[in-house]
């Protein structure tokens, strides 16, 4: 396995991302948005395998307080080994200067970030636009 990394957006196909964020399973997130969040992250990796497109991730952050990392997806293939692992390493280095770094995992997933140095937040609170979905699937607790 010969991974390639980039952070240069314009190397990205965002219908690729979109349709690797699809079958991950993360959900549907249109090319567009794609586009938009990415470009207004400051930290982002991609990885390609033989030119495809096997895993992603970035980091919303301030550049100095508070960074936020997100949307870290994993093509089903190559999933469990390891590629999840090392594209959030690779954007923890990138954001290490910051006091905080905030993470939130899919539910059931906690144990695999706790791992990599996460700790379950006691005060967290989040508004999502599906605030009856996100309970749904176990992200929120009900009102």
């Amino acid at each position: 396995m010969s991974i390639a990394w980039t952070d240069d957006l314009a190397a990205v196909d965002w219908h690729e991302l979109s349709e690797l964020y699809r079958i991950a399973p993360l959900g549907h997130k249109t090319p567009t948005d794609l586009a938009l969040v990415f470009g207004n992250s400051m930290f982002r990796t991609f990885a390609c395998d033989e030119g495809r497109l096997i895993g992603a991730g970035r980091v919303l952050a301030d550049g100095r307080d508070c960074a936020y990392l997100c949307d870290v997806a994993v093509h089903p293939d190559r999933q469990g080994q390891g590629l999840g692992r090392e594209i959030i390493e690779r954007l923890l280095v990138r954001c290490r200067t910051h006091r905080k770094i905030i993470f939130y995992a899919v539910p059931g997933k906690e144990g695999f970030y706790e791992r990599l140095g996460f700790r379950r937040m006691t005060t967290a609170m989040a508004i999502f636009e599906d605030q009856a979905g996100a309970h749904r699937r176990g992200y929120v607790t009900a009102p």
